[in-house]
């Protein structure tokens, strides 16, 4: 398998198809992720890849499999990515 792209290659290669800067498609990038910080809340949906939602999880029992013992795990707050149909569907055919 080949290695992930890197944030570098990513703004090049958009640089690249829009036609604009590097230096202009890294803060796109950027803004992008603010947006996604600032909005998960709510959930943030990236048009044709995914949204990002933010997930309650109640209070459940575990178990340390070190030591096999039963602990209370906490109640928290997640954020999941939930893949889009159409990514779906262009990654797996």
């Amino acid at each position: 398998m080949s290695k992930a792209l890197t944030k570098s290659q990513i703004a090049a290669a958009i640089a690249e198809k829009a036609e604009i800067s590097k230096k202009q498609a890294v803060a796109i990038l950027e803004i992008i992720a603010q947006l996604a910080y600032k909005n998960a809340k709510n959930s943030f949906t990236l048009p044709g890849l995914g949204k990002l939602v933010l997930v309650h999880r109640k209070a459940r029992i575990g178990r340390n499999p070190a030591t096999g013992e039963t602990i209370q795990i906490k109640a928290k707050k997640v954020v999941k990515f939930r893949v889009a149909k159409a990514a779906k569907d262009a990654i797996l055919g």
